[in-house]
Order: C-alpha cells, then structure tokens, then sequence
C-alpha cells in the first residue's frame, strides 16, 4: 500500500501516550497514529447502502417480553425464522 506523507498538528500529551504505547507494542509512533486515521475515516466514512437494508414482518405493534422469549425460543428449537 501506498502512503502519502502529511503534516498535522497534535496535543503534546496525545504525543507522548502515542510514544509510551508504541515503546510498550514494540511498533513505531507513526503505525499507531495510522491506526487512529484509519478508525477516524472509518468512523466518518458515508456508506452506499444502509446496514441494515432487510425488514421483517410482524404484528405491527412491539411485542412484550414473553412474546420475544416465546419466538427466539421456538426460533432455536424448530430453526423457524418467523416472527409472532
């Protein structure tokens, strides 16, 4: 993978928890600081697609807490995916 060289500016107290964990992994400051732009793109990155596209049916209405238990356990012993 390629990799583009940047300047940012960081809390000098940030720098040296950065410093202290890449001593303690045995890794370099720049890896960790990687890894920390890579979670921040992620975590602001625009999905395509919902991750959650699928719907299911049911009564129209919120099922109780004996219904959910009733359904997840017919669920598991019958392998049936159908709600109540």
């Amino acid at each position: 993978m390629s990799m583009k060289r940047t300047n940012v500016y960081a809390d000098p107290e940030d720098l040296a928890i950065i410093k202290e964990a890449a001593k303690r992994r045995g890794i370099g400051e720049a890896e960790i600081i990687r890894q920390g732009i890579h979670l921040a793109a992620m975590a602001n990155r625009v999905w395509d697609e919902p991750l959650f596209s699928r719907t299911f049916e049911g009564p129209g209405r919120t099922l109780s807490k004996d219904e959910v238990r009733d359904v997840v356990a017919d669920g598991v012993t019958h392998g049936s995916g159908s709600a109540a």
